[in-house]
């Protein structure tokens, strides 16, 4: 309980900080200019609902899907990464933009701060999937994991049905309330971190961002926070 109330407390501290009070501002007109994009999430995928189920996951149990998607969101991971990912001292390996070129590690970032904790929720899940207990959502052409994230009780009451690559947007948006970041520049860097981005990227934010609107659980979609996450996919 205890845990819980420190973790209320980050989200509800986070929520009147400068950083989005002036992440608002600035963005305010391309919200109203992209008023149909943007990622909901329902009160199921919310930071605290993902944060107390990994907190409480017994990795002496066989996971589940629920489980899958909450690591996803933990680690920013694509489905095709589940299998290759790694971690150690403090930085992550075997991800994505990696593939077929040089295995340059990057800084371990996540909304699970405990670098050992996230790391036995991961080795779990790879576990699960390499026994075959758990099926691999990184296989091409697959559609159960799409079909599981489109349970009615998952869908959010705007926007459309949340995305495996959905997922990763939001625990980028997670790991910076968590990290409790104090202006934008340093909200930013968490959420650069977390996805793995390359620090060389210079991709221009008015050509490639995603939207995504946060929110505490129960707290109405129209008075979500808009994140606005730039750069790499």
């Amino acid at each position: 309980m205890r845990a819980l109330e420190a973790l209320e407390k980050i989200v509800s501290d986070t929520k009147i900080l400068d950083t989005t009070r002036s992440a608002n501002k600035i963005k305010k007109e391309n919200r109203l200019l992209h008023k149909n994009e943007g990622i909901d999430y329902p009160d199921h995928f919310s930071l605290e609902s993902v944060k107390e189920r990994l907190d409480s996951y017994d990795v002496s149990n066989i996971p589940d899907k629920q489980a899958l998607a909450d690591v996803m969101i933990m680690l920013c991971i694509l489905p095709a990464e589940i299998k290759d990912l790694r971690i150690s001292n403090g930085s992550v390996t075997g991800y994505g933009k990696n593939w077929g070129q040089q295995d340059i590690s990057r800084v371990f970032r996540s909304l699970e701060k405990n670098e050992e904790r996230a790391k036995q929720l991961l080795i779990w899940i790879q576990e699960a999937i390499s026994s075959g207990q758990l099926k691999d959502p990184g296989k091409p052409g697959v559609l159960w994991f799409n079909t599981f994230l489109k349970k009615d009780e998952f869908l959010p009451k705007v926007g459309k049905p949340l995305l495996p690559s959905s997922l990763r947007k939001i625990g980028a948006v997670f790991a910076v309330v968590a990290h409790g970041a104090k202006n934008l520049s340093k909200a930013e860097t968490i959420a650069s971190e977390a996805l793995r981005h390359s620090p060389d990227n210079h991709a221009s934010p008015a050509k490639n961002y995603t939207i995504v609107n946060y929110r505490l659980r129960g707290e109405p979609y129209n008075q979500a926070t808009v994140f606005e996450l730039s750069g790499e996919n």
